[in-house]
């Protein structure tokens, strides 16, 4: 489900139809004709109505680093800055400094990990949000709406396996740390973290453990 946007309260604007790609979960306990069956049974039902488009495709790696190319830069980057991707592409110098070096930071590290994806994905993703809506992405949503943030997904994965290829990606890693420190305001606004007090002669470091919600 894409282009969603919560505009008030019970309000949602969905300004994109609903597309979906389907693939089955590798899961070595079970036969893959078996996983296949069911990612296309599901496909099929959720086409019943008619209404969306949903389709399967057994590249599942390829496809989600090609919506990495947006949901590691436009997500985190809209979050941090509060700006909107329509914003982003008017005021043209957000796309160029940040948002276009980012996703080429993120295409190289599919391609390092054996997802070669097109030369004008990059571009594609950039102009993928209508203008007329100043989209919010989700993660952007959620920081407005004092929610955490997804960005251990969407962020930390691919620079995890950046790390584990030897894929240079100072952006993505930057970008990362901004994210950590989003979520620890956030979690420190819900009681989730407890600041020492001044003369805490301790003073416990607190921080955001990878892959988790949860300070160490």
């Amino acid at each position: 489900l894409i282009g969603a946007t919560e505009t008030q309260p019970g309000h949602i604007l969905h300004d994109d139809r609903d597309r979906l790609i389907v693939g089955a979960f590798e899961n070595h306990n079970i036969p893959k004709e078996t996983n296949l069956a069911a990612a296309k049974r599901f496909v099929e039902i959720y086409n019943a109505s008619g209404k969306v488009q949903c389709t399967h495709d057994e590249n599942v790696g390829f496809v989600r680093w090609r919506k990495l190319i947006y949901n590691a830069c436009y997500n985190p980057v809209c979050a941090i800055t509060g700006m909107d991707t329509a914003r982003m592409r008017i005021y043209h110098s957000p796309i160029e400094d940040v948002i276009r070096p980012l996703m080429w930071e993120v295409w190289n590290i599919a391609k390092a990990a054996g997802h070669q994806l097109p030369d004008d994905i990059v571009q594609k993703m950039i102009d993928c949000d209508p203008d007329d809506t100043y989209f919010k992405p989700s993660m952007q949503q959620d920081i407005e709406k004092g929610n955490y943030i997804e960005f251990e997904n969407l962020v930390g994965e691919p620079l995890r396996e950046a790390e584990r290829l030897g894929v240079p990606a100072p952006q993505l890693k930057i970008v990362y740390g901004m994210c950590k420190i989003l979520q620890l305001r956030v979690m420190e606004k819900k009681g989730v973290v407890k600041l020492p007090q001044k003369d805490d002669p301790t003073r416990p470091i607190l921080e955001v453990s990878q892959g988790s919600s949860v300070p160490s």
